[in-house]
């Protein structure tokens, strides 16, 4: 892929002003790190990534809370379906089960038991 510019990226969002850029850029960065997916391909950080969608177009200012709500109501969407099917109920895998504590043996400073 190309390399994304700062200029690239100011030019798509419709502003010169780098400290919006920055805004932008933190604010989708924290929706990533909340477990949002990327828009566009690659294999690059999340900081470059984040670059690449917004000089991509597919994130704005005006468009970037939308984008969490849409994601927030996919999962809910998803949440329901699976209640539905009732594989909610089903353990997580690599979960082990809860156990009572076995009983422990008392020894007394004698070395009798208790």
């Amino acid at each position: 892929m190309a390399r994304i510019t700062v200029e690239d990226c100011l030019k798509l969002i419709g502003s010169e002003n780098r400290f919006a850029l920055i805004h932008l850029a933190i604010a989708r960065l924290k929706q990533h790190r909340q477990g949002m997916p990327f828009l566009v391909e690659g294999k690059n950080k999340e900081v470059v990534m984040t670059l690449r969608e917004i000089a991509a177009g597919k994130v704005t200012p005006e468009n970037l809370k939308s984008l969490e709500e849409a994601v927030r109501a996919e999962e809910e969407a998803a949440r329901v379906a699976a209640a539905k099917s009732g594989t909610d109920d089903e353990p997580v895998e690599g979960a082990s089960a809860v156990t009572e504590p076995a009983a422990e043996k008392v020894v007394s400073p004698s070395g009798s038991d208790a």
